[in-house]
């Protein structure tokens, strides 16, 4: 994503406001037809559902390795002499601190403190390169270029360009390295040092992205500049006991420091690792190939069953996961009622030390307090079968001692566990794990308890 390579989009775009393009179908829409996929919309954009079999799907995710196509999501470029001390005013995590290589998650908030999006940050050579929700693009660069005034700072779509594809699973690693790339690789700074047979350390031939949010760029002759990012989309540490402790303070992680391996959380299950690749359209085909035949060569020797070998997923089996792991989705379990720290996203997404930024003076003055009215909890619900009822929809209420103290944002039946699970917003007065509650559906009440989140898995820290 060089200023080279985008130079001549640049000034076609600029006569657009430099990001207003239509997304349409997928790049690759016909290549998924080819497997069999059914679409689905997601925020105005086509997404590939599933290829028949999205339980296959899911447990290829859960239990060894699986290739999704997410070119639907939102993706701009910043560019220009001061994009980083712009952007470093306009997000709650320290863009700063990033050097090449790097990459952060944050938030980008109103002046009041509410969210607008979250964002993957990702500092490459020439340009900061954002990651967000589907849909957003115009919305998103419409609030960045409010605040450009005399910066030095461009605004670049690079939707038409570059798509992304992610490899989620504990064999996602494996996966990447098969797909023989790296001899291209270089990354800014030191080599990745890896344990050599005799045990001794050694400096890889190939660098490769060992830290979560850390890039490196592959450029081959054939298929282009890609940029990889490690980034396990479907892992989550356990939040906080405690409401501020443990807060991000500029970490340059998503989930984990080192979500790469594949831990074992509880119940024996593997967390996820995973790792994104960003790659010029005309070679999306020829990359998600690659990707998908190594999935299925080395989740097939890795996976339990058959059916849980490695292949291409669609977005009902990566949302199920997702739920699972506890990770919030803006526009479902985040949107412009929230602040923050009310999201279990703070330790990650929040720095108190970087200074300045638009909502910095209103989620300082609440972190100063010590505690928000509701946060975001886990949830078992009733066993389906004696219940009787579907699962519930976003907004429906939760209940206290007769007293309304919520609302669910996402909801599932877990695959994993053989149950109904919700995230949702709870009241700080009856937020505690293990509080029973009652939820109110269109279908009647029934019963939800809070537990912890991730539904399935634990941190690194807390593997046997």
């Amino acid at each position: 994503m060089s200023v080279a390579i985008f130079s001549n989009y640049l000034n076609a775009a600029v006569t657009d406001r430099r990001y207003n393009h239509p997304m349409g179908s997928l790049f690759l829409h016909e290549f998924h037809h080819h497997l069999d996929a059914r679409f689905a919309e997601l925020n105005g954009t086509e997404t590939v559902n599933d290829y028949g079999d999205w339980l296959a799907e899911h447990a290829a995710l859960r239990q060894s390795v699986g290739v999704l196509d997410l070119s639907g999501r939102s993706r701009i470029c910043l560019t220009g002499a001061d994009r980083v001390r712009f952007l470093h005013g306009q997000v709650t995590n320290d863009v700063k601190k990033l050097r090449v290589g790097d990459g952060c998650y944050a938030a980008i908030t109103t002046n009041k403190g509410k969210m607008e999006s979250d964002l993957n940050i990702f500092c490459l050579a020439d340009e900061l390169l954002l990651d967000f929700e589907p849909g957003l693009t115009e919305k998103i660069s419409q609030r960045l270029e409010k605040f450009i005034v005399a910066d030095d700072v461009q605004i670049v779509n690079v939707v038409p360009q570059y798509g992304l594809l992610s490899v989620q699973g504990p064999e996602a690693e494996q996966v990447v390295r098969a797909i023989g790339l790296f001899g291209w690789g270089e990354r800014p700074r030191e080599p990745h040092v890896q344990a050599n047979p005799d045990g001794s350390s050694g400096a890889s031939p190939h660098p490769f992205p060992v830290k979560a949010l850390d890039s490196v760029k592959i450029s081959d002759a054939t298929l282009g500049e890609i940029y990889l990012m490690n980034h396990a989309r479907l892992f989550s540490s356990p939040l906080p006991a405690k409401r501020g402790e443990g807060q991000g303070e500029g970490q340059h992680f998503t989930s984990s420091p080192r979500p790469s391996p594949p831990f074992h959380g509880r119940e024996g299950e593997n967390i996820s690792s995973g790792f994104d690749l960003f790659v010029p359209n005309p070679s999306l085909g020829a990359v998600a190939d690659k990707l998908i035949a190594a999935a299925k060569q080395i989740g097939g020797l890795v996976a339990p069953k058959q059916s849980e070998g490695g292949r291409a997923c669609g977005w009902q089996a990566f949302e199920t996961a997702r739920i699972e792991a506890g990770i919030p989705r803006f526009g479902l379990d985040m949107d412009e009622t929230n602040i923050p720290l009310e999201c279990g996203i703070e330790n990650r997404a929040v720095s108190y030390n970087k200074g300045c930024y638009v909502g910095q003076e209103v989620i300082n003055r609440i972190h100063s307090v010590g505690h928000v009215t509701r946060e975001l909890r886990g949830l078992r619900l009733a066993d389906p079968a004696s219940a009787g009822l579907p699962l519930p929809q976003r907004g429906d209420k939760l209940f206290h001692n007769g007293k309304e103290i919520g609302f669910v944002t996402s909801a599932v039946k877990s695959p994993m566990l053989n149950a109904n699970i919700a995230l949702g917003y709870i009241r700080r007065e009856a937020n505690q794990i293990g509080t029973e509650l009652v939820l109110r559906t269109v279908a009647g009440e029934s019963s939800a308890k809070i537990v912890e989140i991730p539904f399935l898995g634990g941190s690194p820290c807390q593997r046997p």
